[in-house]
């Protein structure tokens, strides 16, 4: 009887036992090494899909600074100082954000964050009370910033959004806590978003569509009467991404024919809502 073992069906396993045991035995590695062992471990069902992907945002938030993900200036959604609690009521409603920068005649000057919550507290009492009244103090960070230690600070401090300076300490932006966790867990949809509605598209007016980016190329013909697909993509997503030959960020817009798609949801992996805007 020979001495020899058969081989071990366990061996794929233990190879990747082994590759763990490397990781943490002091010797030097780099993040793709790291990314390749979780990405076998998914192979090998130790780790489903949507767990590596979370992994994955987390090891990328430790390299993302905020000026990689905030809103930029022009398109915050501001309310002036003086301005009367009841003369913010049409802006508060057709945004319903639960928090507005304030600012002091330009909008690199903020001076403070309005919480919706407080409008209701006190518009009640005096609607002659002016926004700077019952502002709260802005949290301000530098543009610099590593997103795990702003997400960390908005946790300790309790604050929920970050106004993001520049150099010269004006207004460059603003970031959210969801807009940080969104990098790591994917879109975090609410009760205001108006794409929640069942299917790809959602009619906002007659010339203007919410389009969930993941609709496929082919429904987006049909439903509009165009001739987009193409062997190259599958998705509008897809399409947009050929058009700009980069990751499109919120906020970016491409023009064809007499469609207007802007990126109104993405993160550093995919697009994930479009707003269409529909010329004469």
């Amino acid at each position: 009887m020979s001495d020899e073992q058969p081989p071990s069906r366990n061996l794929p396993r233990k190879r990747w036992v082994e590759r763990i045991s490397q990781l943490f035995s002091g010797e030097p590695h780099d993040l793709d090494d790291l990314l390749d062992i979780l990405r076998e471990a998914r192979e090998n069902r130790l780790l489903d899909t949507d767990a590596l992907s979370m992994i994955e945002g987390v090891l990328q938030v430790s390299q993302m600074r905020v000026r990689d993900i905030m809103i930029p200036r022009i398109q915050m959604v501001v309310l002036q100082k003086d301005a009367e609690l009841e003369t913010i009521f049409p802006l508060v409603i057709e945004f319903c954000h639960s928090r507005y920068p304030v600012i002091d005649g330009d909008r690199s000057k903020v001076v403070g964050v309005l919480l919706a919550k407080d409008i209701l507290a006190h518009v009640l009492q005096d609607k002659s009370m002016t926004v700077e009244d019952i502002m709260r103090p802005a949290c301000v960070v530098p543009e610099s910033k590593r997103l795990n230690v702003l997400l960390k600070e908005l946790r300790t401090n309790g604050n929920h959004m970050a106004i993001v300076v520049d150099e010269y300490g004006q207004a460059a932006g603003l970031v959210t806590i969801e807009d940080v966790l969104e990098e790591i867990v994917g879109e975090i949809e609410d009760e205001h978003d108006d794409h929640e509605d069942e299917g790809y598209i959602f009619q906002r007016s007659a010339n203007e569509f919410m389009i969930k980016a993941l609709i496929p190329i082919e429904e987006f013909d049909e439903y509009f009467s165009t001739h987009l697909a193409c062997d190259d993509y599958d998705t509008i997503g897809g399409f947009l991404l050929s058009q700009l030959e980069h990751m499109p960020k919120k906020g970016e817009s491409v023009i064809v024919n007499k469609m207007k798609f802007e990126i109104i949801r993405a993160d550093n992996r995919r697009v994930h809502l479009i707003k269409l805007k529909i010329t004469q």
